[in-house]
C-alpha cells in the first residue's frame, strides 16, 4: 500500500486513521506551555515499538505538515489556517504579493501582521508555533520509538530516522524563518522547557544533512522525502546563512542528478500551470511537496488544503462557497509587464508600466482588459477581469470581489480546482472549499532561482543566467499559455488557438548578467523568484533573508495604499520587522524559578 500517495483515497483513508493513532500519542493539554505538558492517553511502548507502531507514528509526522487535527481545526484547537502550511498569511500577505482580502475586520488579526504592527498577543503566532511543535514533537517520538525497536536493517532504520528528521528539520526552519531563535528540543532534550538564546541554524542543517546522506534516492510512496529532497533543503538552509559555497556544492548534484521520490528526474514541466493542476501533480518538478486529496473525509476537509478554504472568490456569482481573502496586489500584477520589444521585465520601475484592471468598475460596466506585453505566468497565477479563470468562464471582475476599494480587484489561482473536476478535485465538506492540488514546499524551479542567487553571489554569472533562462524559457512556451474559451458563452466547450492576452517573455541575452555585475544579476534574480514563485508564500522570508525588507515594502505600501484602503498604516521597521514576536502565551507559560526562559524578539517588549 502506498501509504503517502494519497491520490488514493483508500490510502488517504488509511493516513486519516493512523493520523488519529498517532495524535492518541501526542496529546496535550492546553492549560500549560506546548512544550511543558505532558502526554497523556500515551499508548503503550509495546505497541508503539514495533515496525508498524513506527511506521504509524512517522505518518503522523507527516500528517503534521497539514497543521490541522482530524476535526479540521488547527492544533491546539484554532482556526486552520492561522496555521497553513503555505504560509499565505506569513509570507505571502506579509510579503506584498497579497491583500489579506475579503472586507475590513474580518479576520482582524491579520491586518495588524498585514501591516506591521502586530503584538505577541496576536492569536495567530502561538496557533502557528503549537503546529510547528507539534510536528517537531511526533518526529521526536519516530526517532525513540525507531531506536528502541527491534528487528530494522541498518539501512531501514536510517530510512526511519532520516526521513523524520528532515520533517524536523522542516519544522524547525518554519519555525526560525518566523521567530529567529526559537527553543530546541530534540529526542534526546530531558526537559522540554528550554530558553530560544541560542541560534538553531546548525541544528538544522545536521537534520538535513542526515537525512540528505541517509535516505535512499527514491521512496516506494511518492509522498515521503528522499535524498534529493533533503539535498534541496540542506542547500536552502546554507542559502539563508549566505553560505553561498556550501549551497552551490550541494545544488550542483541536486540539479544534475536529482529526482522525484518516484524516480523522476528533476525538470521543468512543460507547462506552467501542471505545478498547480491535481491532474498533474507529483511531476518531474516536484521536490517536496504536501500532498492533498479532496472528499476523503466525510466530516471536513481536512486532507484537502484546509489551511487555503478561505481563498477563493467570493460574491455574487461566484460558484465557490468562501470568502475572498488572499488577493493579489497591484503591486504583485504589475510585475509582469514586460517590454514589447525585448521581451524582459520593468526591474526598477514596473509600477510606471501598470497593467490595467478593472477597479473602481461594476461587472455590469464594459472594461476591456490590458493590451500590452505581459509574461503569460500572470494569468496561472493572478484572477483577472476578462480573462479565462481556468475553465469557469471569463472572471467577471467586481462580481467575484467582497469589496474592492478594501483589497483590489484580483483573485487568487494556484490553489484552485478546475470547474471540470470540481466532483474530484474540490471538496465541499466544510463551508469552505478544499482541493486536491498540493502544496509544493520545494519545486524544481524554485531550486533553479535559489542556485543562480549561490552562483551570482561567487561570481559565476553565467551559470546564474542559465538557471534563470531555463524558468524564462519554460514561461515563454506557447503550449503553456491561457488560450481564449472557442465560445466564451460556453468555457466547458475548450479552447482556443488564441492566446488570452499579448503574452511575450524572453531569456536574457547572453553575457546579461556577467557584463553588468553582481547588483544587477541579483535583481534580475530576485525579480525572477518573485513571479515564478508569486502567491506561494515565499516572498516575505525572501526579502527578509536578503535584507531589503524595509525598502521594498515601505516601497509597496507607498504605492498599494493609493489604490486601497487596507495597508494605509503599513510599515516596515528594519530592526523589528524581519521576525515576528514570540507568542505572548509561550513566554508566559515557559518558565522556571518563577521567571520566563523565553527572550522576545527585539521591538516587541
Amino acid at each position: 500500500m502506498n501509504i503517502l500517495n494519497i491520490t488514493n483515497m483508500k490510502t488517504s483513508r488509511y493516513i486519516i486513521i493512523l493520523m488519529a493513532f498517532s495524535m492518541i500519542t501526542l496529546n496535550y493539554s492546553c492549560k500549560k506551555s506546548y512544550l511543558e505538558t505532558p502526554q497523556i492517553g500515551s499508548l503503550s511502548p509495546e505497541l508503539l515499538q514495533t515496525k508498524a507502531g513506527v511506521d504509524g507514528l512517522l505518518i503522523g509526522a507527516y500528517s503534521a505538515l497539514r497543521a490541522v487535527k482530524a476535526d479540521g481545526a488547527a492544533f491546539g484547537g484554532a482556526d486552520s489556517w492561522q496555521a497553513s502550511p503555505d504560509n499565505w498569511v506569513y509570507g505571502g500577505v506579509a510579503g506584498g504579493d497579497a491583500h489579506k482580502g475579503s472586507n475590513a475586520g474580518d479576520q482582524g488579526p491579520i491586518e495588524s501582521i498585514a501591516g506591521f504592527f502586530p503584538n505577541a498577543s496576536n492569536p495567530f503566532f502561538n496557533t502557528k508555533w503549537i503546529a510547528d511543535y507539534e510536528g517537531i514533537t511526533r518526529c521526536n517520538n519516530v526517532i525513540i520509538a525507531a531506536g528502541k525497536t527491534p528487528g530494522y536493517s541498518a539501512a531501514d532504520l536510517a530510512n526511519i530516522i532520516g526521513q523524520a528528521r528532515f520533517l524536523r528539520g522542516h519544522y524547525y526552519f518554519d519555525l526560525k524563518k518566523m521567530f529567529n531563535n526559537v527553543p530546541y528540543i530534540d529526542e534526546t532534550t530531558p526537559d522540554p522547557v528550554q530558553p530560544n538564546t541560542t541560534d538553531i541554524w546548525s541544528k538544522i542543517e545536521a537534520d538535513f544533512l542526515y537525512a540528505y546522506n541517509n535516505l535512499a534516492a527514491t521512496q516506494p510512496d511518492v509522498g515521503r522525502a528522499n535524498k534529493w529532497a533533503a539535498g534541496a533543503y540542506l542547500a536552502k538552509t546554507y542559502l539563508y546563512e549566505q553560505k553561498y559555497a556550501n549551497a552551490k556544492a550541494i545544488f550542483d548534484p541536486v540539479i544534475t542528478q536529482g529526482q522525484t521520490a518516484g524516480g523522476l528526474a528533476y525538470a521543468l514541466v512543460a507547462k506552467f500551470h501542471d505545478n498547480f493542476n491535481a491532474q498533474t501533480k507529483n511531476n518531474s518538478e516536484s521536490v517536496f511537496a504536501i500532498q492533498a486529496i479532496a472528499n476523503s473525509d466525510p466530516g471536513g476537509i481536512t486532507q484537502s488544503n484546509d489551511g487555503d478554504r478561505l481563498n477563493y472568490p467570493y460574491g455574487t456569482s461566484s460558484p465557490f462557497n468562501c470568502c475572498s481573502f488572499y488577493q493579489p496586489t497591484v503591486d504583485l500584477v504589475n510585475h509582469f509587464r514586460t517590454n514589447s520589444t525585448t521581451g524582459l521585465p520593468y526591474l526598477d520601475d514596473f509600477n510606471t508600466h501598470a497593467i490595467q484592471n478593472d477597479m473602481g468598475i461594476l461587472s455590469a460596466a464594459d472594461f476591456t482588459p490590458d493590451a500590452g506585453t505581459i509574461d503569460p505566468r500572470l494569468d496561472w497565477t493572478v484572477g483577472r477581469r476578462g480573462i479565462p479563470y481556468l475553465d469557469w468562464g471569463l472572471h467577471p471582475g467586481n462580481d467575484w470581489i467582497r469589496d474592492q476599494g478594501y483589497a483590489g480587484p484580483y483573485s487568487p489561482i494556484k490553489h484552485v480546482y478546475t470547474q471540470a473536476g470540481q466532483n474530484t478535485e474540490g471538496d465541499q465538506h466544510s463551508w469552505g472549499p478544499g482541493t486536491a492540488v498540493n502544496y509544493n514546499i520545494i519545486r524544481f524551479a524554485d531550486v533553479l532561482l535559489m542556485a543562480a542567487e549561490a552562483e551570482a553571489q561567487l561570481g559565476n554569472f553565467s551559470k546564474a543566467q542559465d538557471y534563470v533562462n531555463m524558468v524564462r524559457n519554460r514561461a515563454a512556451n506557447p503550449d503553456g499559455f491561457v488560450y481564449k474559451y472557442a465560445d466564451n458563452s460556453n468555457p466547458t466547450g475548450g479552447y482556443s488557438t488564441t492566446p488570452a492576452a499579448n503574452y511575450l517573455v524572453k531569456p536574457y541575452p547572453d553575457g546579461n548578467f556577467a557584463g553588468n555585475g553582481l547588483a544587477y544579476s541579483l535583481k534580475a534574480i530576485y525579480y525572477e523568484r518573485q513571479v515564478e514563485l508569486a502567491m506561494e508564500g515565499h516572498r516575505f522570508f525572501d526579502i527578509v533573508r536578503w535584507g531589503i525588507g524595509d525598502q521594498a515594502l515601505n516601497a509597496f505600501f507607498q504605492y498599494e495604499s493609493k489604490i486601497t484602503t487596507d495597508i494605509t498604516p503599513g510599515h516596515f521597521t528594519k530592526g523589528k520587522s524581519e521576525y515576528y514576536p514570540i507568542p505572548q502565551v509561550q513566554i508566559d507559560l515557559m518558565v522556571k524559578g518563577g521567571k520566563s526562559v523565553l527572550k522576545q524578539n527585539p521591538g516587541y517588549n
